[in-house]
C-alpha cells in the first residue's frame, strides 16, 4: 500500500479508524473526510477534512489528483419495529449510506480513472440484508441498495476499478453503543454468532485493507460476509 491514495470517508471512529491505522503503518497516503478528527498515530502522508458529506461539496483542492482506493464506512443502525419507523428515518438512512456513498464516488471518480494501479471501491452493507431479521427494515434496505450499487457499478468500470462490498455482522463500535451496553447484552451477542463472538473493528479493517491491495486484484462485484458464521452456519 506504500505511496497509494487512499480516500476514507468515515476515518474518526469504528472501521474507519481501524482502517486508518492500518494504512498508516503501509506509508499510504491517507486523504480522510469525517465530521470529527481521527486520532491516531501517522506514520504515513495523513491529509484530513472535517466535513459532512451529505451537507457539502468537498472542496476542490482537496483530493489529490489521484485516487487509488476508496472505502466508505458511514453507517447506521435504525432497529425499530416497522410500525415505528417514520418515513424520515427511511429517508436519513438511505441518504447516509446510499447517497453519501454515491457523492463521494461521483467526486473522486474522475481521479480513480487516472490511477496507474489497480484501483478500488469498498462500500459496506450488513448481514441482515442476505440474513433477514426482524426490526431491520430501514437500514436493510438501504444496505439493500448499497449491494445493487456495488454490482452495477463493479459491471459498469470493469476492469479499470474495482468495486466491493463487506457485509459485518454485529461490530463493537461507538455506532453499536446502545445494543452492546451491559456484560449481559454483549455476551447474548456473543452467543448468537457461530464464531461465539462479536466482530472487532479491526476484523473487518483487515478485509478492506485486503480488497484496497493487489492481491485482490481478480476479485470485483463481491458482497463478502465478515459476521462470524451468522449469514451461513446453524
Amino acid at each position: 500500500m506504500k505511496n497509494k491514495n487512499i480516500l476514507i470517508v468515515g476515518a474518526s471512529s469504528g472501521v474507519g479508524l481501524a482502517l486508518g491505522e492500518l494504512l498508516s503503518k503501509r506509508n499510504a497516503n491517507i486523504y480522510s473526510i469525517s465530521r470529527t478528527e481521527p486520532d491516531h498515530p501517522r506514520s504515513g502522508a495523513y491529509h484530513h477534512l472535517n466535513h459532512n458529506i451529505l451537507e457539502d461539496e468537498i472542496p476542490e483542492g482537496f483530493l489529490p489528483e489521484t485516487i487509488d482506493g476508496i472505502v466508505y464506512c458511514p453507517g447506521s443502525i435504525s432497529l425499530k419495529p416497522f410500525r415505528s419507523l417514520s418515513l424520515d428515518v427511511f429517508r436519513q438512512d438511505y441518504e447516509l449510506n446510499v447517497l453519501g456513498a454515491v457523492k463521494t464516488i461521483k467526486a473522486a471518480l474522475k481521479p480513480m480513472k487516472k490511477s496507474a494501479t489497480n484501483p478500488s471501491i469498498v462500500l459496506f452493507s450488513t448481514v441482515a440484508v442476505q440474513q433477514g431479521m426482524a426490526f431491520h427494515a430501514s437500514i436493510a434496505a438501504a444496505k439493500g441498495a448499497i449491494e445493487g450499487l456495488t454490482r452495477s457499478l463493479a459491471a459498469e468500470f470493469a476492469p479499470k476499478i474495482r468495486v466491493n462490498c463487506i457485509a459485518p455482522s454485529l461490530v463493537n463500535t461507538p455506532l453499536a453503543g446502545s445494543i452492546l451496553s451491559s456484560d449481559e447484552r454483549i455476551e447474548a451477542s456473543n452467543n448468537r454468532h457461530p464464531l461465539k463472538r462479536i466482530g472487532q473493528p479491526n476484523d473487518i479493517a483487515q478485509t478492506a485493507l485486503f480488497l484496497l491491495d493487489d492481491n485482490s486484484s481478480w476479485i470485483t462485484g463481491q458482497v463478502i460476509g465478515v459476521d462470524g458464521g451468522l449469514s451461513r452456519l446453524r
